[in-house]
């Protein structure tokens, strides 16, 4: 963030180099079109530059930074207001160039020196007093802005870094809010089956140490290959499956051919683990459905689940990772760059999750 902000300044500083180089050559080149350079007017023209120079640099570095930036309004306005008629006084007592000379061999006056011309390069001091003033105040106003967009632009980007940083540690907190509650129905699922069957049990803390291995390294990483997404997702239903009886109907469809494409860890096992939280009940016919749809440039999952009336149907009625939980994390993951549908109805529950990859 030093390193992006460090830049922002440099590029302020490039911005106000080049610009002043330029005002600063115009004398020199406006004398040369005449085809004979007179550097005494030239050095005349850069002293009035350079105190409008001097003004816009001290108001930018000095007055901007130490007085608005810190709310002292009033230490401002008084502080711009005298250096502004400070260098107004100053541009006003230097000669702005003198008249030219009577060239002509007649003594006549060219069009050049005639007395209309000679009126208009020596100005009433009044006109030459709002004139410099004029530009004075411009020239605070503009180097004002500029400093205040450079400040937003920088505080901007600070702030997106920092948003980015907190997103992160915001995410990395719902996954780890994932694994202790996915681990403690796994838990209770593996007890249930030791009195039951102890060879089931004995598979299922089989499946679970590759379950976990899975939870504390390939779940740590910000994506994983969809294949190793799969296998975990495949080792979860087959252990949900040793304790649920032979009337739950547990459907999974996935591609024969999975891409090399990566995903976020963990994606989809939430709202897997939702479904059999919800649409398994043991004294009535019950089933769960998951499908992946891998396509071009999107991955969708469906899952679907029977509705109980005996079992609550909506996501947040139960402590763990719900609903909301589960918009938190894609919002974390993809913006507005998802679809997520949910469809309620009264014996069945659905949600489609799409997925840009």
């Amino acid at each position: 963030m030093k390193g992006l902000s460090f830049s922002s300044r440099k590029i302020e500083f490039l911005s106000y180099l080049l610009i002043w180089a330029f005002v600063f050559s115009v004398p020199y080149f406006s004398e040369r079109s005449s085809g004979h350079i007179n550097w005494n007017e030239v050095t005349k023209n850069w002293m009035h530059v350079f105190g409008y120079l001097v003004i816009f640099l001290v108001n930018v570095y000095i007055l901007v930074p130490k007085l608005l930036l810190k709310k002292k309004y009033l230490h401002y306005f008084v502080s711009a207001s005298v250096l502004i008629i400070l260098v107004v006084a100053i541009n006003l007592n230097v000669p702005s160039g003198k008249p030219p000379k009577n060239d002509s061999p007649t003594g006549i006056s060219n069009s050049m020196t005639s007395p209309v011309h000679e009126a208009r390069m020596q100005k009433p001091p009044i006109m030459a007093f709002a004139d410099n003033l004029i530009i004075c105040i411009l020239l605070v106003g503009a180097g004002t802005t500029i400093k205040l967009m450079s400040k937003w632009l920088s505080e901007e980007k600070l702030r997106k870094d920092t948003e980015k940083e907190q997103l992160k540690t915001n995410l990395a907190l719902l996954r780890h809010q994932v694994s202790p509650h996915f681990f403690m129905n796994t838990l209770n699922n593996i007890h249930s089956l030791i009195e039951m069957d102890a060879e089931k049990a004995q598979d299922a803390v089989e499946r679970l140490s590759t379950l976990m291995r899975y939870l504390l390294y390939d779940s740590a990483q910000n994506t994983i290959e969809l294949k190793k997404e799969i296998e975990f997702i495949n080792s979860f239903v087959s252990l949900m499956q040793l304790r649920h009886s032979e009337e739950v109907e547990v459907t999974v469809l996935i591609p024969d051919q999975i891409p090399d494409i990566k995903i976020p860890p963990m994606l989809f096992i939430s709202l897997l683990e939702n479904a059999f939280k919800h649409g398994v009940s043991y004294p009535l016919k019950s089933y769960i459905y998951f499908e992946l749809q891998i396509h071009e440039n999107t991955l969708v999952c469906i899952i679907k689940n029977s509705k109980h009336k005996t079992v609550a149907s909506r996501y947040d009625e139960y402590p763990g990772i719900g609903l909301e939980n589960i918009k938190k994390s894609l919002n974390l993951l993809y913006e507005q760059d998802y679809k997520l549908d949910i469809s309620d109805k009264e014996n069945e529950f659905e949600v489609n999750l799409t997925i840009p990859v």
